[in-house]
């Protein structure tokens, strides 16, 4: 038996934010099918040029990300969401350190996620309970 539960999409998100967001949604589930190390490399060169993404814009881009997705939205498309994000952070110039990594207390799970200065974006859970085992973060100068 399944437990009902809603998903809670951002609202206000302005038109142009979400067609962007559409935008970025095909090559980030795209991404999202690579293994590990073929996503990191290919975020790598998408990085280039790129300043650091402040908090605000992160968190920005995730809320446009889940507003016009509901894959994304939903507790298992944090892949596709994290990507979509920084993928749309990066059409406005700045870049968050996107992250994968693994729980650190049982039971184990696996998630992907955003970060913009130290601290993950959007992330209910407390900083800490995930270990990032990949990071792609802006390029240093």
């Amino acid at each position: 038996m399944s437990t009902p539960s809603a998903l809670e999409r951002p609202s206000g998100v302005p038109l142009g934010r979400r067609l962007a967001a559409r935008l970025v949604l095909l090559p980030a589930l795209c991404l999202s099918l690579l293994p590990p190390h073929r996503i990191r490399t290919v975020l790598r060169l998408l990085r280039r040029g790129a300043a650091p993404a402040t908090a605000a814009q992160a968190q920005l881009a995730r809320d446009a990300v889940c507003a016009v997705s509901l894959r994304c939205a939903g507790p298992k498309g944090c892949l596709p969401r994290s990507l979509a994000a920084a993928l749309l952070c990066r059409l406005g110039g700045s870049w968050p350190t996107w992250c994968a990594g693994a729980s650190v207390v049982p039971p184990f799970t696996a998630h992907a996620w955003v970060e913009a200065e130290g601290r993950p974006v959007g992330e209910a859970l407390p900083d800490g309970y995930y270990a990032p085992l990949l990071s792609v973060g802006p390029a240093t100068r």
